[in-house]
């Protein structure tokens, strides 16, 4: 994903778009946004991160309905299915880009039915592995790795979860051929790092950091496209030696695709403001959480883009989740 993380006067300027007088009125009534992920989740924090800010704009509260499972297909189904009015919305990360290439048969179709509010913000991932593997950067990593084909393992919290994802992109993006082996959530993944299980891994930087700063993990590179402000010294996997390689999990805000145009640039425009205000921009990046942002026209065309790159990765890791 090529992100651009905003500043607060491009968020300022995207929520003084001029908003029809259909809209002008919008909320008159609590808003439902459905987090698909149970609470506590990453998609759980950003939500209710987000809908704080919207309850004190609107004067409505915005009540977050947590609805996990299914990779997030079970939320998005409920968000699509609903009355397509602007009252439920759907907060979902980086998942509901590369769902279609990942089932066979989804309840609904991504490019149909579904519209992106905005890109709320992303969270960069650490790339390390196990002390013992002798790569001291990425450049090394993946020279070791096409030395010895099929003997590189790497972890993940779980088939088609986002550390799978985004280390299949990395074993496609370099060109060579690691094992991967799946664990139940990122906790056990990560322990099989420490342990010497596997040889790498990704996980995000609150989880990763504490363990290379105490030397238990050797921390190579962060996988966003840009430098994360919690490790500003960790390089990019691009500048470190894979141009072309980006990875953040990203989370965005959407709605029915059937929401009437005025009503999703009112709640854009809105999101946008609350995004850019200082006291909210805080408990972001207390979170870890970059802000990105964006008007409806430009948070579909990320949307598009990342499904358009997923299913060629999925397509040639060879990926299946069903």
């Amino acid at each position: 994903m090529k992100r651009t993380i905003m500043h607060m006067t491009a968020l300022a300027a995207i929520a003084a778009t001029c908003i029809p007088a259909v809209a002008a009125t919008f909320p008159e009534r609590p808003v439902r946004m459905i987090a698909a992920s149970a609470a506590g989740g990453g998609t759980d924090i950003i939500a209710r991160l987000l809908a704080q800010p919207l309850t004190e704009r609107w004067g409505q509260q915005v009540i977050v309905d947590n609805r996990p499972g299914g990779g997030g297909v079970i939320a998005t189904d409920i968000a699509v299915k609903s009355v397509p009015d602007g009252y439920t919305l759907l907060l979902q990360s980086v998942g509901i880009s590369y769902a279609p290439a990942l089932y066979k048969k989804l309840p609904f179709d991504v490019q149909r039915d579904i519209a992106a509010v905005t890109i709320v913000g992303s969270q960069p991932f650490v790339l390390a592995v196990n002390p013992s593997v002798p790569a001291k950067s990425v450049v090394e990593l993946v020279q070791l790795a096409k030395s010895k084909p099929g003997e590189i393992r790497f972890a993940s919290g779980g088939v088609s979860g986002a550390s799978h994802l985004g280390s299949e992109l990395f074993r496609v993006t370099a060109g060579v051929n690691m094992v991967h082996v799946p664990y139940k959530g990122t906790g056990p993944g990560v322990t099989a790092l420490l342990t010497g299980e596997v040889h790498m891994a990704i996980a995000g930087v609150g989880t990763m950091l504490p363990h290379a700063k105490s030397g238990k993990v050797r921390a190579l590179a962060v996988t966003g496209a840009k430098r994360s402000p919690a490790a500003p010294d960790l390089p990019t996997v691009a500048e470190n030696g894979l141009p072309g390689y980006a990875f953040d999990v990203w989370y965005g805000l959407f709605a029915p695709a059937k929401t009437p145009r005025a009503t999703l640039n009112r709640i854009s425009s809105d999101a946008n403001a609350a995004l850019g205000d200082p006291a909210a921009a805080k408990r972001f990046a207390a979170a870890g959480i970059d802000i990105i942002g964006g008007n409806v026209e430009e948070s579909n065309k990320v949307l598009r883009a990342e499904m358009t790159k997923w299913a060629r990765v999925i397509r040639e890791a060879g990926i299946r989740a069903d």
